[in-house]
């Protein structure tokens, strides 16, 4: 916990959707007062040199590497770079090697992410055993050692069955089943996006239809049961348009997507760039256009970065063989911040995007200056320009799809409970 008081800012408060200049101040490592405030004697006083302060991004979707692929990445490390990047809590996904299908594993991420003392680590817990989509795990054993939502990671759920009966019992103590929206045998041995390109790269396609078919039936299960559900990375315009209607229907059904869904289009892997092979692989331009609309209208509920650390021999392989992913905690804000500046979104619905949007959807204290609230924080300016550079960005892991990209928005300082857990080098 730290007391200190940052002046000279530009508040933004998505939660409560204001936007004014003033100070805040900490006390205890909470918001004690924000607004026009003379702060106590002896407290340290930061100058915030009239950048933008607003809470510390909620990261829905990312890998840690530990357990069991600590040779791509630590807690250690993807703590650093979340705190260059302005993130405050991480929700890492379960299909760690051993799956987060346990309680005590949820307990021992927790205070891991503790011990860093700057990033708070909100696990999800597996929805089948060790994540094999045939056996549904203890869930309310894990959601009462603290895991945020059930998911099996990077695969869907493609059991109906246990689906539509993991839905039911979640609803029974307020939990929430996230899928990734990829039906599995239409994307076996794919790694790119069915069409004219992949078949002049001569590379093995999955359709788009892929995503808007699990998600139809998905849909249809969670209207079955009553169970909430959240689509993770939606990628392709049919599967906006169904969520966008079982929505509007009432349905409990929430989404996200990624940075290079509504950022890049498929001609980004160019002549087989490993960098940009992801999952879902990248799509066609009119998907692009159908995310980014999908962000202004509210269809998409958060932003994540879905980071997935990569060690370099797992991309400097053939495309077909590479590995799937890309790193996105340092790029998270940049990026997002790309819709603002080309007037797609107004810039507190960017930041909502990635701090309350988030935190409502897993209903997690986070995401608000609210008096009271925990003192996480993020200190930026939206105008200031840097490039993105592989092999310099904060953390192990370099496998950005971003790689040479300029952005419009730099992190000038992360607060976590009131300390200042990364500072810019253009900021004391």
């Amino acid at each position: 916990m730290s007391d200190c008081c940052i002046t000279n800012v530009v508040l933004l408060d998505p939660a409560a959707a204001t936007s004014r200049p003033g100070s805040l101040l900490v006390l205890n490592g909470r918001i004690a007062d924000l607004g026009t405030i003379t702060p106590p004697e002896n407290i340290p006083i930061f100058d915030g040199q009239g950048a933008t302060l607003c809470p510390g991004l909620v990261d829905l979707r990312c890998r840690l590497g530990e357990p069991g692929f600590e040779y791509r990445e630590t807690i250690a490390s993807a703590a650093q770079a979340a705190s260059s990047g302005g993130i405050t809590t991480l929700c890492p996904l379960p299909d760690s090697k051993p799956a987060i299908d346990d309680p005590a594993l949820v307990h021992l991420l927790r205070a891991r992410g503790a011990a860093t003392g700057s990033v708070t680590i909100l696990p999800y817990a597996a929805l089948t055993r060790a994540c094999r989509g045939d056996d549904m795990a203890e869930l309310f054993l894990l959601h009462e050692a603290g895991a945020v939502a059930f998911t099996d990671g990077a695969h869907a759920t493609a059991n109906a069955r246990l689906l539509r009966l993991a839905l039911s019992y979640a609803k029974s103590f307020g939990g929430r089943i996230v899928q990734f929206p990829q039906e599995p045998t239409l994307a076996a041995g794919g790694c790119a996006t069915e069409g004219e390109l992949a078949t002049r790269l001569g590379l093995p396609a999955i359709p788009a239809a892929a995503e808007s078919i699990q998600v139809a039936r998905d849909i249809a299960l969670a209207k079955l049961t009553g169970g909430a559900l959240h689509f993770s990375c939606v990628s392709t315009a049919a599967a906006i348009g169904l969520i966008r209607d079982a929505k509007r229907s009432g349905l409990p059904i929430t989404a996200d997507t990624a940075p290079p869904y509504f950022d890049l289009n498929e001609t980004a892997i160019g002549d087989y760039r490993t960098y940009a092979k992801l999952s879902p692989p990248l799509r066609a331009d009119t998907d692009r256009q159908a995310i980014a609309a999908a962000l202004a209208d509210g269809t998409i509920d958060a932003i994540v970065s879905d980071h997935t650390p990569l060690d370099a021999d797992d991309k400097r392989l053939p495309f077909a063989q590479a590995g799937a992913g890309g790193t996105g905690l340092a790029t998270l804000l940049g990026v997002t911040l790309a819709q603002y500046h080309n007037g797609n979104i107004s810039l507190p619905q960017a930041i909502a995007l990635l701090t309350n949007g988030p935190a409502r959807v897993m209903n997690l204290q986070a995401g608000t200056l609210a008096r009271g609230a925990a003192a996480d924080l993020l200190l930026f300016h939206p105008d200031r320009i840097w490039q993105v550079q592989a092999g310099k960005l904060a953390g192990k892991s370099q496998n950005t799809p971003f790689d040479g990209r300029a952005l419009e928005g730099t992190v000038v300082a992360t607060f976590k409970a009131g300390h200042r857990v990364f500072a810019s080098l253009s900021w004391g």
